[in-house]
């Protein structure tokens, strides 16, 4: 809880700049997650983890963009990039291990 609340004070002091950089490490994330999720075909369930990833990343990028509180920017932020990311790793690991 410690490091959260590190993290949200210097996300709060500088948010246009963390803000910034956080829609472009989310979409990289989000982008390289949906890319990895495709190559594992078309059936329903990748198609459901592309949704997620699409809606997880889209929403980060409404929530700065409607200038929503520093608090809820930084949590969607998180959760963002936790989803791509576990995405991303059990997606790998299906397709090469």
């Amino acid at each position: 809880m410690k490091l959260y609340k590190t993290l949200y004070e210097d996300f709060d002091q500088l948010f246009l700049g963390y803000s910034t950089l956080g829609i472009i490490l989310s979409s990289c994330l989000g982008s390289a997650s949906a890319m990895v999720v495709l190559m594992n075909g078309h059936d329903f369930t990748q198609m459901f983890q592309l949704f997620l990833i699409v809606v997880v990343a889209m929403g980060y990028n409404s929530a700065f963009l409607a200038q929503m509180k520093h608090k809820f920017v930084f949590n969607s932020l998180i959760l963002s990039l936790a989803t791509s990311s576990i995405l991303l790793i059990i997606n790998i690991a299906m397709r090469y291990i």
